[in-house]
């Protein structure tokens, strides 16, 4: 059964470390002054807690930890418990060493940072659970706790000896037999043939780091071992607290490519958490784009994170005013706060959470930014900005039981696929930019108020109405028929260069793509061609010409009708952009990588001739400014944002209600301040 987030409000809050000030209590009197000041109804306490709460084996003290319960519901106010496995005590690592973890060279570590511990080792795993059961025996009843928060930001990964045999278990029962193992893993190239369950050891700079099979599965595996872990450590909590909630906060959208997380598969583990949540630091204000673009790649990874369950989620972390981890550590300018935080509640979350609630005095993140810095007041900029979002929230209650408008465009994305395209050995490391070509098509739809989900292999294809499926370079058959089946029942699909060239065993696909892929397509893949920084080809389409950039695939034309032709090198006049009918949809073929401005035009025809721009009671002129929807039983909630240091104005069709501000607004034209948000509904 999943547990549901009990709560009306959305939540305003984020990580509190009282344990860093038990010796200054009137500070700890202050902050809940300052948490009611600022409208924060959440607190999220216990991470990284473990040496406080057992600072000696089977000793406890949760002393401090029942004050700030009291405290929280003295004032109506909620808490988001986490558990403390992601920073072990001194004590554990001393007494078993063997829990410490072992890197990719064979190397012991030995005590410190975080995380640094193994996933297999019995030892940890018992000492979790007993912390764990502790703790949902002494605060699974209380009336605040809403939410479990499992460790931090987990990833890594253990080479010891205990983890090289959970991987073999792994391979076993994946593959039966060894031979089947040699087959996939294409063995006697090089003569690397496994003779032994016990030869197979994880990707090594003293062994293989070559055998690409090996280093698909390993990635696969540490995925796998890091769910299998958090299971271990969730069961005393499902055992005793079966209706509270639990989550961990995934990561993503880091400077400067606001990549998806890339270590583990966060589409596997999703299925694993009751409720997404997730740490969101845009760089905002930085030199090398504009806010509109920071602000589409951030909406994206929102998008991202809203698909994996299909439902809204939380911000479970995200800064007040700057980090202290970038490369360029930058607070954001005045407005930003509010910008940035509106449109993640825009796009289905359900709370802004920070990292920190009250700025640490001392270690690695004593600069990171706090809602309460070191000034200890709610005089300063930033203080009054976190208020300011709290009193938008609260003024936005109406609009928590909404989700964001359905989407009828999805983009597919697959760990296995960027993981596995990464590691081909092909192409140009520098230019294969599997994720910025997923922000590259998924700009337009962002820039016109189009909805858009991110999905999954397994997820069913049927509500939307456009799918496009870029740079799928590892594709199942299973999933080539999937896509074929979608277009004959009616659907319409985007497919580009380098798709479908190797299956799930990370072995190529022999005599051409598999049948269904070119049923859909109506065209053979022939050859890809990668080019150097400065060399470029030519597309002729839609009465315009557009270059190419790094990529060109030549295709032989079956079925279908050629839309585009490259216009130089070998293969000038060949098909760079194909359409063919299948069953009852469409299949186009983007057979290269081009200028922006190609996929501009591409998708506003595609727009237009599958009706996918929503109807809006508001006009804007440009795609500096963001309209996105949040909807539920006909009550609609626009919100208006502008991405741009410049004045911006927007046109309401009919009389709206600002709900911000609750004042009523009459048809016409609406000025946006630089940064500014607005929120109307009918």
């Amino acid at each position: 059964m999943t547990a549901k987030l009990n709560v009306s409000d959305f939540l305003h809050g984020g990580d509190y470390n009282p344990e860093q000030w038990l010796d200054h209590p009137e500070i700890i009197d202050q902050d809940f002054n300052f948490f009611k000041e600022a409208n924060i109804n959440d607190v999220t306490v216990g991470i990284f807690s473990w040496a406080q709460l057992e600072p000696e084996e089977g000793k406890f003290d949760f002393s401090w930890l029942d004050d700030i319960f009291d405290r929280a519901e003295a004032q109506n106010g909620h808490v988001i418990l986490a558990t403390p496995s992601g920073a072990k005590p001194r004590w554990l690592a001393d007494k078993y060493p063997e829990v410490l973890r072992t890197n990719e060279d064979g190397s012991k570590n030995i005590f410190g940072e975080r995380h640094n511990h193994c996933y297999t080792s019995p030892v940890y795993r018992q000492k979790v659970q007993e912390i764990n059961r502790k703790l949902a025996e002494r605060y699974g009843h209380r009336k605040s706790l809403i939410l479990w928060h499992i460790s931090n930001e987990f990833g890594g990964s253990c080479y010891c000896d205990l983890c090289q045999g959970a991987f073999r278990d792994w391979l076993k029962a994946k593959y039966h037999t060894l031979d089947n193992l040699n087959r996939a893993y294409w063995a006697k190239f090089w003569s690397h043939t496994y003779t032994s369950w016990d030869q197979v050891h994880s990707p090594s700079p003293l062994g293989d780091q070559t055998l690409l099979g090996l280093n698909l599965d390993w990635k696969r595996f540490v995925t796998d071992r890091t769910i299998d872990f958090y299971e271990a450590e969730i069961k005393p909590l499902r055992e005793l607290t079966p209706n509270i909630p639990i989550t961990t906060n995934f990561m993503g959208g880091n400077p400067p490519e606001s990549h998806v997380h890339y270590d583990l598969d966060y589409q596997k583990f999703a299925q694993h958490v009751d409720i997404v949540s997730w740490d969101s630091y845009p760089n905002w204000a930085n030199d090398y784009e504009s806010t509109a673009h920071l602000a589409m790649k951030t909406a994206l990874m929102n998008d991202v994170m809203r698909s994996l369950k299909h439902q809204n989620y939380l911000i479970m972390e995200s800064t007040p005013s700057q980090v202290n981890w970038h490369p360029y550590n930058r607070a954001k300018l005045p407005g930003m706060h509010q910008m940035g935080s509106l449109q993640q509640v825009a796009h289905g979350a359900d709370a802004v959470n920070y990292f920190q609630l009250h700025q640490s005095r001392g270690s690695s993140e004593m600069f990171h930014g706090a809602v309460i810095t070191h000034q200890l007041s709610d005089k300063t900029r930033v203080f009054k900005e976190v208020a300011q979002v709290g009193q938008d929230l609260v003024n936005l209650k109406p609009a928590k039981v909404t989700h964001h408008q359905a989407a009828k465009v999805a983009i597919v994305y697959d760990y296995d696929n960027m993981w596995a395209l990464d590691d081909s050995r092909n192409y140009s490391n520098e230019t294969k930019k599997y994720w910025r070509t997923i922000q590259e098509h998924y700009q337009y739809f962002w820039e016109h108020d189009i909805p858009v989900e991110l999905i999954s292999t397994q997820d069913d294809l049927t509500p939307y109405t456009l799918v496009i499926d870029p740079m799928h370079f590892m594709m199942s058959e299973a999933f080539t028929e999937k896509l074929r089946d979608y277009v004959q029942q009616g659907g319409h699909l985007v497919g580009t260069y380098m798709t479908g060239l190797v299956d799930k065993n990370f072995l190529a696909y022999l005599g051409g793509w598999p049948k269904a892929l070119h049923d859909v397509y109506g065209v053979e893949f022939q050859e890809t061609t990668t080019l150097y920084p400065k060399q470029h080809n030519h597309v002729a389409a839609f009465d315009k010409t557009y270059t190419v950039n790094d990529y060109a695939d030549t295709v032989t034309v079956d079925t279908a009708q050629s839309l585009a032709t490259y216009q130089d090198d070998f293969f000038a006049g060949s098909s760079a952009l194909t359409k063919n009918t299948c069953g009852k949809g469409t299949a186009y073929y983007v057979a290269a990588r081009t200028e922006e401005a190609f996929l501009e035009d591409f998708y506003d025809q595609l727009a237009d001739e599958f009706g996918l721009k929503p109807e809006l009671p508001i006009e804007k002129q440009g795609p500096t400014v963001s309209i996105q929807v949040r909807e539920k039983a006909g009550q609609q909630f626009f919100f208006v944002i502008n991405f741009s240091e410049k004045p911006a104005t927007v046109t309401t069709t009919k009389s709206l209600t600002e709900v911000l501000s609750g004042q009523n607004v009459a048809a016409g034209a609406q000025a946006l301040k630089p940064f500014d948000v607005k929120v109307y509904t009918v």
